[in-house]
């Protein structure tokens, strides 16, 4: 069996095409939305601004095989980003992911300093 890697996805992408539906219900959840709805999660959060409502983020938590590497991550978060969009009705366009991987990720910490 494979390793399995930890990876945070950010998959950003600007709204397109709209219904008035859409639009409307994007403006009514903004609040929703916004800066502390940020979070990485297996099903992804949604975050954007109402004015302009012109871009939006989503951030994934994926667990795949490390030999797949990073690009293979931000496709499965891209992936999950347009059937979660298309699932509730809004154009988009332009996905592009930004990947971390957690298990590679290097920590610097602080040393104590001496007394």
């Amino acid at each position: 069996m494979s390793e399995q890697h930890t990876y945070r996805v950010i998959v950003r992408g600007t709204w397109e095409a709209l219904t008035e539906e859409a639009w409307a219900r994007l403006i009514a959840e903004a609040a929703e939305h916004g800066m502390a709805s940020m979070r990485f999660t297996e099903e992804g959060s949604l975050s954007y601004e109402a004015s302009p409502l012109k871009h939006f983020s989503m951030r994934y938590v994926v667990v795949s095989d490390a030999a797949d590497g990073e690009e293979m991550a931000g496709a499965i978060a891209e992936d999950r980003a347009e059937t979660t969009l298309r699932g509730l009705g809004y154009g988009f366009r332009d996905l592009r992911s930004t990947v971390t991987d957690l298990d590679t990720m290097k920590i610097n910490r602080k040393s104590r300093s001496r007394r």
